[in-house]
């Protein structure tokens, strides 16, 4: 079979320079970086030419590759974190950055982040400060701890609390409680990390007292229990509860070292939500040291919290770990706002997105989910079979995997494409809108909604049900 001959279109093809002259790119290379530009222009005619080598029929000019190259700029110049629309109905969606900031979150943000600041300087004395001070004491009045201070992460003020009470020793943990949560992170390895050797503890579904007691030598360094986190052994079960492990370690002068994860501040069993441990009852049950996530339940920014005794909380702030794990101006600012709204629970309640979406009843989503309903029909016509129906949320984060959440969502199925392709649509959009398929419909959940953001549902399914099947 003869080769076809590919010197007429490589001959066709326009050269680098001639496209970088033309006025519709040269306007863009104003707006753009011309480096970014040039690049894609030189990546759309290379293309080109590696489809004509290869044989294929190509279909080419000037405008087409002008039109290619610069739709590529706008793909390499968008950003790749940027904002999504939650419709799913889980709340603290790990994938999509947890927990929203409340409204003061962001001022306090935007007001550190774009000036300088007093992150470790002290105005009244003119001399260095020190970061730990700008959450410590709101720490401590709304955990009841004696000492606080705050990390990067819960995972780093894990591995920080193992490390500055056990390294080189030995910590003694239940086997039920050696959990691996997202992203791989397992405590065996912290504590491996840590310097810490783990001591096992129990069986899988019951650990007893006398399972600690007897594990207790004169080379142990802490008693360590750690929140169970997106799992729960039933059945058969038992623990130790934490007031227990406290009077042994005691009786031992070992110090007992809480790791609850999700940061539950505020009782929420009078909203229907399963009883959580908070912070300030297990510092009231004498916990050496308490340990909690800043953006999963507490609605934070990325965090990791720890709380408790005075002489714990200054040995742990002079580790060498401290400095490496310590957090930046931006998300300082962030968590003092979120804490500051929990002086006033009601007002946390309020203006903390996580705990608003948590508590709102489901009545009140339910009215929302039919008045969106109507607007969908009134944006969309009959394009969709929209139905406001009962469904369950999820706390999400890790937290909570046991709790139904009642809610109420909207339920579509599209007459002209599957729900699967619905799905698609809606989250390749500007912004994405990321949803859920059940029962070959596409679920959408007021619940994790703005108003602003019901509108912005609406206007997308008006764009795929303009489009029409084919996406046109």
């Amino acid at each position: 079979m003869a080769r076809m001959d590919t010197r007429p279109l490589l001959r066709r093809l326009p050269r680098t320079d001639d496209l970088l002259n033309r006025p519709d790119l040269t306007e863009l290379a104003s707006s753009q970086p011309r480096a970014v530009v040039v690049d894609a222009v030189r990546d759309i005619v290379e293309g080109l030419r590696s489809r004509i080598l290869s044989g294929e029929a190509c279909e080419f000019d000037a405008d087409t590759v002008a039109a290619a190259a610069a739709g590529l700029v706008a793909t390499r110049m968008r950003p790749s974190l940027r904002r999504v629309v939650n419709a799913t109905g889980i709340i603290v969606h790990t994938n999509m950055g947890r927990s929203v900031l409340a409204d003061s979150a962001l001022r306090a943000v935007l007001e550190v982040g774009g000036n300088y600041s007093t992150l470790e300087y002290d105005v009244a004395t003119g001399e260095r400060g020190s970061r730990h001070s700008h959450v410590e004491r709101l720490i401590r009045d709304v955990t009841g701890a004696e000492a606080a201070m705050a990390v990067n992460n819960n995972a780093a003020a894990v591995l920080l609390g193992i490390a500055g009470l056990a390294s080189r020793k030995e910590a003694i943990v239940s086997r039920g409680q050696l959990v691996e949560i997202g992203g791989s992170f397992r405590i065996p390895d912290v504590m491996r990390q840590s310097g810490a050797k783990m001591v096992e503890v129990g069986a899988t579904n019951k650990t007893h007292a006398s399972d600690y007691e007897q594990a207790i030598t004169s080379r142990t360094g802490l008693i360590l229990r750690v929140h169970s986190s997106n799992y729960r052994v039933v059945g058969f079960t038992e623990e130790v509860p934490l007031s227990e492990l406290v009077r042994i370690g005691r009786a031992h002068g070992v110090p007992v070292y809480e790791d609850q994860g999700s940061g539950v501040l505020l009782d929420l069993r009078p909203f229907g939500l399963p009883d959580e441990p908070t912070v300030r009852s297990s510092i009231e049950a004498g916990a050496d040291l308490v340990s909690v996530s800043g953006d999963k339940l507490l609605g934070g920014p990325q965090a990791g919290i720890l709380a408790g005794k005075a002489h714990v909380i200054a040995r742990l702030k002079k580790h060498p770990l401290a400095r490496a794990l310590r957090m930046d101006k931006m998300t300082l600012a962030a968590l003092e706002a979120t804490l500051r709204l929990y002086l006033d629970p009601e007002r946390a309640l309020a203006e903390i997105p996580t705990l608003r979406m948590l508590t709102t009843p489901n009545d009140a989503v339910a009215v929302r989910a039919r008045l969106l309903v109507d607007r969908i029909i009134g944006a969309c016509g009959d394009a969709y079979l929209a139905v406001a129906m009962p469904d369950v949320a999820r706390a999400g984060g890790g937290a909570m995997p046991m709790a139904d959440i009642a809610t109420t969502v909207v339920a579509l199925a599209p007459r002209s494409m599957s729900a699967n392709d619905l799905e698609l649509r809606l989250r390749l959009g500007e912004p994405a809108i990321v949803t859920r398929i059940k029962d070959d419909r596409v679920l959408i959940d007021p619940r994790t909604l703005t108003t602003a953001e019901e509108a912005e549902v609406v206007g997308a399914l008006a764009r795929v049900c303009a489009a029409g099947p084919a996406g046109r």
